[in-house]
């Protein structure tokens, strides 16, 4: 008879979540809408100085900044309503980056889930700031953080070529080959970025997650480690705590795990999401 696996336990994914408290939401929120006013009135102030100077003969508010090569700000002083409305949408765009990154839920995501929460924020209907907005956005994260961290492991597994024999189709090895990880040219090896930058970030953010540990700053992953150990080209074999990594010049890379009790978290999250294909192992 099989042996019955049991899915990974979320504890690893609270761990690393800091709950915001409802006193830093009011802060935040009180401080954000002050802000606001007072730029406001600036911008009040600076159409009445505009209009005076133009009466004057000064010319307008638009023709001193230009005299001044302020030409990416100048706009601001065409119309009160169209500035503050950007500049609204910069403040806000700033504050739900910086909330993420205190949440600790933007260390939970994987790439993709990154990218889209990143794109999302570029856009020009991003929710305002409020006590509301935060506690719904927080809430629907919170509800999905788990969703979100495993599928950073289903998509590494599904990246992997099964036209590797020591890339089991059923579950994570003690080695995976990833192909096209590197490139060798007459000047040596180079790390090739896109796609596998971000598989081998998502790869060293769930074994730091599954080891109880934090995610490594971006300039810190494994990506950033790797592409700094072959650009000085002292040997094509890469070690830390968690893998040995040894690429050859046809771009291939052989990742070797050194914790088997890591590899069975993985496979318990694959076996949680595909549960035909470890059942019989």
């Amino acid at each position: 008879m099989s042996e019955q696996r049991t899915p990974v336990e979320p504890d690893v994914l609270t761990d690393h979540t800091e709950l915001i408290s409802s006193t830093s939401i009011e802060r935040i929120v009180t401080g954000r809408n002050n802000a606001l006013e007072r730029i406001k009135s600036v911008l009040h102030q600076l159409t009445d100085i505009s209009a005076l100077t133009e009466s004057i003969g000064g010319k307008a508010a638009i023709d001193w900044a230009m005299r001044q090569d302020f030409r990416r700000g100048c706009w601001l002083l065409e119309k009160e309503q169209t500035a503050m409305k950007v500049i609204t949408c910069n403040i806000d765009r700033s504050i739900w980056r910086d909330l993420m990154k205190k949440s600790g839920m933007i260390a939970l995501m994987d790439a993709q889930a990154r990218d889209q929460w990143y794109n999302n924020l570029e856009r020009d209907d991003i929710p305002a700031i409020s006590e509301a907005n935060i506690l719904s956005t927080f809430e629907q994260l919170h509800q999905s953080k788990e969703e979100v961290f495993e599928r950073g492991i289903i998509n590494v597994f599904k990246g992997l070529s099964w036209d590797y024999k020591s890339n089991c189709p059923c579950k994570f090895g003690k080695k995976i080959i990833i192909d096209g990880l590197v490139q060798f040219d007459r000047w040596g090896f180079h790390f090739r970025h896109g796609r596998r930058r971000e598989q081998l970030s998502d790869l060293d953010r769930m074994l730091n997650l599954l080891d109880g540990k934090p995610v490594p700053e971006n300039r810190y992953e494994l990506s950033i480690r790797l592409d700094d150990h072959i650009s000085k080209q002292h040997s094509n074999v890469y070690e830390d705590e968690y893998l040995s990594i040894r690429y050859f010049q046809k771009g291939s890379g052989h990742l070797t795990f050194k914790r088997p009790d890591l590899i069975e978290k993985m496979n318990d999250i694959i076996a949680k999401h595909y549960p035909r294909i470890l059942a019989a192992l």
